[in-house]
């Protein structure tokens, strides 16, 4: 898989007076994972929504902003991404 993947929103949200028809992901690294649980604290879903913020490089408000058909496509965009990196490991 490539190092960035595209989203289109079918729900196009609002930040910082853009309109986002789109959002921009890129291959996530350990330290992703490891920034995010440590600004996620002890909840699961604060952790994803920390570090699908950092690899589409917005704010978190903005991830939680995204309706969850959008979000689900992020989703799967980042597992996408995980499981390339462990067929090409085997």
């Amino acid at each position: 898989m490539s190092e960035r993947g595209t989203i289109a929103l079918d729900h196009p949200i609002e930040a910082d007076g853009v309109r986002l028809e789109r959002l921009s992901i890129r291959r996530p690294k350990v330290r992703d994972l490891l920034t995010a649980n440590k600004s996620g604290g002890g909840d699961e879903v604060a952790r994803e929504i920390r570090l699908f913020a950092n690899l589409c490089e917005v704010a978190p408000e903005v991830i939680e902003d995204l309706d969850m058909a959008d979000y689900g496509k992020l989703q799967d965009a980042y597992a996408g991404f995980t499981s390339d990196s462990r067929r090409e490991s085997r």
